[in-house]
């Protein structure tokens, strides 16, 4: 086992991969009285198309899947994954995103035994036709659900307008046509091939003795017999170096008391991969923050225009194989505040010039809200990406905020920030809900 010590934080976190190839990470917390537990497997809803294990040939398999599969993997035959947990006073629950599915436990007492049944019912799979027909109907009203979520159409609609030729652009939980096509036999070829101990990782932070626990854990493993691991075949996802596959502009009409607008930059740039995406991921917020953040020279101007309101926000996202911002809001003024969005955009070297204490002061809060975020067991697993961050956690977040400088932003602002890349969406009022 592997210790790595955060002197900084007086944390340590043990790491180990098991025989079989799980990735083990326990970060123990004396001073909780709970213990949070992750496991994630490195299979999302962008791969739906791969060579599925023991097979030579691509298969693409119904938008939606890898979040049906979630779902489906908590209800047994004779009984339900939640009503265990129950039993043993925690609460449990799971979540698929583009890349991947994670099941998580949160408890005061009986973590062993918590831990336990989270590896139990993820890695005892049982789908039947019957229980898949079931689930068809639950997860399509699920999907209706979403469809009529205007802020769920415009964050999806500009991921159209970025990668319209990419399974990024499907929804998540996929469509209530897409979900007819699941069979008892994709769900166990997707199982098959993703659900592979050597795909996935189990974090731990809480409450427990380190060597009890990992001792639990390899016992646990060692009832089961797993196939030897085999290496996960996808199709490359689209890359579009160029951003000519971008659509700049797309607008819809829904029942909206106001229009939204948001704004996306595709980063058409290759990333390292390791503690560099990493990196770049922190320079990239940090830019956002100084361009459109509350203390931003513009940001106050179009507020005081009417142009922007507290609905405004920006987020960037940077997971396997892609990685984007957006920036959006609810307007009066949606072609007013798209301009505007993209003007700082283009002026962000201008703006960023002689900003040395804007740029110290907006470090200072970002490390304050990660020193603070250690503070919640739920952020320090949640935040952990695998080896996307080469086994990066958010202890290793400050260290590599704290040697940022403003030439790194101004780089990086050069990098990412290009007009080829942008695309806007908006959803305005329907006509008859003016009247």
């Amino acid at each position: 086992m592997e210790l790595y010590s955060y002197p900084q934080f007086g944390e340590s976190l043990y790491t180990t991969i098991l025989d079989n190839g799980l990735r083990v990470n326990l970060l123990p917390r004396k001073d909780f009285h709970k213990t949070y537990g992750i496991l994630t497997t490195n299979y999302g809803s962008i791969d739906n198309e791969f060579v599925p294990l023991g097979e030579t040939n691509m298969r693409r398999f119904p938008d939606g899947i890898a979040h049906f599969l979630e779902h489906k993997l908590f209800e047994k035959e004779d009984h339900d994954a939640f009503d265990i947990f129950g039993k043993y006073g925690a609460d449990a629950n799971a979540f698929t995103s583009f890349t991947r599915t994670s099941y998580l436990f949160s408890t005061t007492r009986n973590a062993d035994k918590c831990v336990e049944a989270l590896l139990d019912f993820v890695q005892t799979p049982y789908f039947s036709e019957k229980t898949v027909a079931k689930e068809k109907g639950i997860i399509g009203q699920e999907i209706k659900m979403y469809d009529d979520d205007p802020n769920w159409q415009l964050y999806f609609g500009i991921i159209g307008n970025l990668y319209p030729k990419n399974a990024l652009s499907s929804d998540i939980a996929g469509t209530v046509e897409s979900i007819e096509k699941i069979t008892s036999a994709d769900l166990y070829a997707c199982y098959h091939t993703f659900y592979q101990p050597s795909n996935m990782n189990l974090f731990l932070v809480g409450n427990f003795e380190v060597e009890e626990m990992i001792d639990l854990i390899k016992k646990n493993q060692a009832k089961r017999t797993f196939p030897q691991a085999q290496p996960i075949e996808r199709a490359d996802l689209f890359f579009d170096p160029q951003g000519k596959e971008i659509i700049p502009y797309r607008m819809t009409e829904l029942a909206v008391q106001r229009p939204k607008t948001i704004i996306g930059i595709k980063g058409l740039d290759i990333l390292p991969g390791g503690r560099e995406s990493l990196s770049y991921k922190l320079k990239i917020e940090l830019l956002l923050y100084l361009l459109y953040g509350e203390a931003s020279e513009r940001y106050q101007e179009l507020y005081d225009q009417g142009v922007l309101d507290d609905s405004f926000s920006y987020d960037f996202s940077l997971e396997r194989g892609f990685h984007f911002a957006s920036i959006s809001g609810d307007t009066n003024k949606p072609q007013e505040l798209s301009n505007a969005v993209i003007e700082i955009a283009e002026h962000a070297l201008e703006t960023l010039e002689g900003k040395e204490v804007e740029f110290e002061l907006a470090k200072k809060e970002m490390v304050g809200r990660n020193i603070q975020a250690l503070n919640s067991l739920e952020s320090i697993a949640n935040s952990y990406e695998g080896d996307l961050f080469e086994g990066a956690t958010l202890f290793d977040v400050v260290p590599l905020l704290e040697e940022l400088t403003l030439r790194d932003i101004k780089e990086v602002a050069q990098q990412f920030l290009r007009s080829e890349a942008i695309s806007v969406y908006q959803i305005l009022p329907k006509e008859d809900d003016l009247s």
